[in-house]
């Protein structure tokens, strides 16, 4: 097997967990916790998710990056001057943004989450899950741009 059918092998798998998984949390596990006002419904799938969800997500970053490497000079990849440099950045840019809600997450919302967190965990999951999709499509995308 080519080394780069490898890594988007390992690029797609990441991406069925990432994104599968917060799919269902925005889905099923999140409208049950609304609905009972419960966060400890969120916070127990987080629990299990992320000891999956984060090597995925890190399996993601590695994967696309090396991908994105054999596609389009490092230069180029928030240059937006094709369509194939927008749905790099685009990738990029949602990335960031996934990231960035993962840490506010991680470190202000989840720490001694309670009642009146459980909207502001519902904001997190319904934006990482949005961003998740919209990585998925783009990867999809720019692999179809082949």
């Amino acid at each position: 097997m080519e080394a780069r059918t490898a890594w988007l092998l390992l690029h797609l798998l990441g991406a069925a967990i990432w994104t599968g998984g917060h799919l269902v949390l925005a889905l099923t596990v999140l409208p049950r916790a609304l609905h009972r006002r419960e966060p400890g419904i969120v916070l127990s799938f987080e629990e299990g998710f992320e000891r999956l969800a984060l090597p995925a997500l890190f399996l993601q970053i590695l994967s696309g990056l090396f991908l994105l490497h054999g596609r389009l000079p490092v230069t180029r990849w928030l240059a937006f001057g094709s369509p194939e440099e927008t749905l790099a950045g685009v990738k990029l840019l949602a990335l960031a943004l996934t990231l960035g809600l993962a840490l506010h997450a991680r470190f202000r919302v989840l720490p001694g989450a309670g009642e009146t967190r459980l909207r502001s965990m519902a904001w997190h999951i319904a934006a990482v899950t949005l961003l998740s999709v919209l990585l998925l499509v783009a990867g999809g995308l720019l692999t179809a741009a082949v």
